[in-house]
């Protein structure tokens, strides 16, 4: 998939999240329920396939970006234990503590998102210079 490819589907798919979240305001409990469980299979879907693109593109992409990709597998794990774990509690104080909890990791979440997406706009960008260098190269030039 070319990367403007990968971008626009990012895009769509950071819209879809908003009004997902903007739904879930008037939806019914059962139904907020079922939205958090298949956006949480949706995440395990592919956090697996980030992995696995890892795996597969060893040698290929930099040991950074596999090591960011192996500690996002950890931490997924790590949050959907953690997770269940708090939805043990039955406690009114312990729930309401969960729940500005579970504000501030979306929160946080939402953040580290906006950094991705930075992080990916600096490697489209270095990726097509690196490119155009190349292609100077191949031309002649030296200018570069």
């Amino acid at each position: 998939m070319a990367l403007s490819d990968q971008l626009s589907q990012l895009a769509a798919r950071a819209k879809e999240l908003e009004d997902r979240a903007a739904a879930a305001k008037s939806k019914a409990k059962s139904d907020v329920e079922q939205s958090v469980k298949d956006a949480r299979d949706s995440a395990q879907k592919q956090a697996d396939a980030l992995r696995k693109s890892a795996d597969a593109s060893k040698g290929r992409i930099s040991a950074w970006w596999d090591s960011v990709a192996r500690n996002w597998n950890d931490h997924v794990v790590t949050v959907r234990k953690g997770v269940q774990d708090k939805k043990a509690e039955h406690d009114l104080k312990a729930a309401q503590r969960a729940a500005d909890n579970a504000d501030d990791d979306a929160s946080f979440a939402v953040d580290f998102a906006y950094a991705a997406i930075e992080e990916a706009e600096y490697a489209v960008l270095d990726a097509h210079l690196a490119h155009m260098q190349a292609d100077d190269l191949a031309a002649g030039n030296t200018d570069s």
